[in-house]
């Protein structure tokens, strides 16, 4: 069963670092070696003048490739003589973090957030040094920073799709594996060939065992990849399309060439039933982030839903020709319309202004509606376009291996070299148009707003004396 912790960003918890000034650096220390605390830092105005360690790493004129901290004050000049960039650029943080301190006698101060799990631990650590993690209530008009759960593979291998995108408000759901399960399916349907997806399920089995070296890198996307390909192998199964229309595979459900608008009337059916996902999340989003009246009110809440919904249910309606259904569909979607007018009105000035502004943006929330619906049909578009060139690709070699001698040859050619190339592009294009989708006609009702990601101060310690 899914948790609802499951869905939502990581708890943060405000905190305060207290410490007395003589132990604030050993404290400072522990929290940049735990890695889980993000210190507020005064530099909305720009970053000030450096300290007396940053002075020295600019003098070095190079950036440090990387920043380690001292455990115990070091000796500047020494590290200066012995190169040791480094090691300045971890004082120079450390002095841009002091210089954020908040003094009162004895003691000096700083705030930031923590993971809620972590606090306990955290404050644990930096005990032994004499310092204190006390949790803070949340300053009013101010949220969070957000950090999405990394726990899984699969969701690992699904958060560079969200962060492409931008960073999720703290308050809205983590939509991070429905996001990657719908890209992948999309994908699988403009793809959709048993051959090439067995490729690219592959492809993403040797990325797990680091194959080849040079795209290590790239392993923890080996789930994605191999998503991506199993969704292709399915689809192409219902084509029937293995390398093209080989007949190797029988036709399961259609084939895209014999009978297109039938894929094109599911590619539209699919989006629909995916915008009303979306707007389910947004409406859900609004709420946590501004209340019922957000919810209610907004184009991408309740406002919104019943709008697409009673349009839905009245285009269909009409097309089957049930009047009653279409007038109750009206019904809907008239009630969507005034609470989304409602909701922009309350936005402007007032006045005949207002209502002329509110006019213009009802007919384009309408209007985006139909295209975003009609902008899946690009899904059976696509994956037109990938059957058609199968077939020109087979076409052409069964045409010169029909010729016999050398003609074989050069029709074992065409067949890999052609469907290497339908392979390459359609992949290319399939992800894009995935992508495509996702972001405009989906994440758009998700999202309004961004949020700020997450950025813990972590470094890692050196316990040991620089040689002077």
């Amino acid at each position: 069963m899914l948790r609802a912790e499951a869905v939502i960003p990581v708890r943060m918890q405000r905190v305060a670092i207290v410490a007395p000034r003589e132990v604030l650096r050993e404290t400072l220390v522990k929290i940049a070696e735990a890695g889980c605390v993000e210190i507020d830092r005064i530099d909305e105005g720009g970053p000030g003048a450096p300290g007396p360690a940053g002075r020295r790493l600019q003098r070095a004129r190079t950036e440090a490739e990387r920043a380690v901290l001292s455990a115990r004050p070091p000796d500047l000049d020494a590290l200066e003589r012995a190169g040791r960039t480094d090691l300045l650029a971890g004082e120079a943080q450390m002095e841009e973090r002091l210089s954020g301190t908040v003094r009162h006698g004895g003691v000096a101060a700083l705030a930031g957030w923590c993971p809620a799990a972590e606090v306990r631990a955290t404050a644990e650590r930096i005990a032994g040094a004499g310092g204190a993690l006390v949790p803070l209530r949340a300053p009013r008009g101010i949220d969070p920073p957000t950090m999405l759960r990394s726990t899984g593979t699969v969701r690992r291998s699904f958060t560079p799709l969200i962060q492409t995108y931008g960073t999720v408000p703290y308050a809205d759901l983590d939509p991070t594996l429905p996001a990657g399960v719908v890209y992948v399916l999309m994908f699988g349907v403009m793809f959709g060939d048993a051959g090439h997806g067995a490729l690219l399920l592959l492809a993403g089995l040797l990325l797990r065992l680091g194959r080849p070296r040079r795209l290590a890198p790239l392993r923890a996307l080996w789930p994605f990849v191999a998503g991506a390909g199993l969704a292709a192998m399915l689809a192409g199964v219902a084509y029937g399309e293995f390398f093209g229309p080989t007949g190797v595979l029988p036709v399961l459900w259609l084939n895209p060439l014999d009978e297109p608008v039938r894929l094109l009337a599911t590619a539209i059916g699919l989006g629909a039933v995916l915008l009303v996902l979306a707007y389910g999340a947004g409406t859900v989003n609004r709420w946590r982030e501004n209340g019922v009246a957000s919810a209610l009110y907004a184009a991408s809440g309740i406002a919104g839903s019943a709008l697409f919904l009673g349009l839905a249910v009245t285009a269909g309606a009409v097309y089957l020709g049930r009047t009653g259904l279409a007038l109750s569909g009206s019904a809907i979607a008239l009630v969507g319309l005034f609470l989304a007018g409602y909701g922009l009105y309350a936005t402007t000035a007032g006045g005949l202004g207002g209502v002329a502004q509110t006019g213009v943006q009802l007919f384009d929330v309408v209007v985006r509606m139909g295209s975003n619906v009609v902008s899946f049909a690009r899904l059976a578009a696509f994956g037109l376009t990938h059957a058609a060139l199968g077939s020109i690709v087979w076409e052409g070699t069964t045409g010169l291996a029909g010729m016999g001698g050398v003609a074989l040859i050069a029709a074992a050619v065409v067949f890999v070299v052609g469907n290497a190339l339908a392979f390459a592009l359609e992949a290319l294009i399939a992800g894009v148009q995935a992508l495509r989708l996702e972001f405009y006609e989906l994440f758009s009702r998700l999202f309004e707003s961004q949020g700020r990601p997450f950025r813990p101060w972590h470094l890692p310690v050196q316990h040991t004396e620089v040689a002077q």
